[in-house]
């Protein structure tokens, strides 16, 4: 069984990964996340999750290295992650009513034979109507700045909601744990064994 590296720098990722209850190394790699021209979210985000788990095949040759990248998009559009409470603000105003879709890339890369598996899984969220106090009292409560879409599902974002739907509520905090079990039997390490 080769050892893991989660290749992020996330909290959230590093939490979620410990669910699975394996021993892991995480370690952030250093890539370039800017979009190529005419690339749709979903080429990105799966480009984005085998260029970081890739990022880090030298220092960790015999391993399995798990990339993962996020994006949102509403209206066709990918949104980022807002930085100031005046972006936050004009994010989640944007959304009322109305749903958001995360993509989650995963790739798992082996970095002893170089062979790599990568899946996209989709997450709706539906925002309920919210009033510019709701918004503004969200913001300075929760402090979404440095994630895409100004909200933290696993905090009290849960209370903008009317409805989440998708396969995996673990994609929209920022790693499909269902995909990345199966890739990881794939590989032979099966987290029940």
């Amino acid at each position: 069984m080769l050892p893991l590296v989660l290749a992020s720098s996330s909290r959230y990722r590093k939490q979620l990964l410990e669910k699975l209850g394996l021993s892991f190394i995480q370690a952030s790699p250093d890539t370039d996340e800017t979009a190529l021209p005419d690339e749709t979210a979903q080429q990105l985000t799966e480009r984005l999750a085998l260029l970081k788990a890739s990022a880090l095949s030298t220092h960790y040759p015999a391993h399995l290295i798990i990339g993962s990248d996020q994006v949102a998009t509403h209206n066709g559009r990918i949104i980022g992650k807002p930085h100031t409470k005046d972006n936050a603000f004009q994010q989640l105003k944007a959304f009322n009513g109305q749903s958001v879709t995360f993509l989650t890339g995963l790739c798992l890369y082996n970095s002893q034979t170089g062979q790599h598996q990568s899946h996209v899984e989709p997450f709706c969220v539906h925002f309920r109507e919210l009033s510019d106090q709701q918004i503004l009292s969200y913001i300075e409560k929760e402090q979404p700045l440095d994630c895409a879409g100004s909200f933290k599902s696993e905090g009290l974002g849960i209370t903008l909601f009317s409805a989440l739907e998708g396969r995996d509520p673990n994609s929209l905090i920022g790693l499909p744990l269902i995909a990345l079990t199966t890739m990881l039997r794939n590989e032979g390490t099966d987290p029940l064994s």
